[in-house]
Parts: structure tokens; C-alpha cells; sequence
């Protein structure tokens, strides 16, 4: 492993940590877990929530994302 190697490595976490930063900062104005789709039951003190169509919504994304990046 060379210097270019261990650079090229901190840019890309650099880059993921960036863009999860960005995320966690608009995650509040974001739908996120409120789709319609998502399912909350239950009532009163005991309550299970479902988020089926934002894991939908997520995995989209990251498989994009991934295959965007993994093809060269």
C-alpha cells in the first residue's frame, strides 16, 4: 500500500462522512418514517411501528448509489 492509496482512501471517507453528516441535518425535514406505507400498531402504552415503505424508499437509493460508484 502506497501513500496514493491511503490517500484516495481518506478522501472517499472523508466523502461518506460528509454526506452522512448533510443527511442527519436534514433527516428532520425529510419524510422520512412518516411515507404512507409505514405502519404504526398497537394503542395505549405498548405501540410497533413498521417503516415498509421507507426500507423501500432507502434500499432504492443505496442500490443506485452502490452501482453508480462500483462500476469503473
Amino acid at each position: 500500500m502506497n501513500w496514493i492509496d491511503v490517500g484516495r482512501f481518506l478522501v472517499v471517507a472523508g466523502t461518506i462522512i460528509l454526506v452522512l453528516g448533510l443527511f442527519f441535518m436534514l433527516s428532520d425535514k425529510l419524510p422520512l418514517g412518516k411515507l404512507p406505507g409505514d405502519l404504526q400498531l398497537g394503542s395505549g402504552r405498548f405501540k410497533v411501528y413498521i417503516p415498509v415503505a421507507t426500507s423501500i424508499l432507502i434500499s432504492i437509493v443505496l442500490t443506485l448509489v452502490i452501482n453508480f460508484f462500483s462500476r469503473r
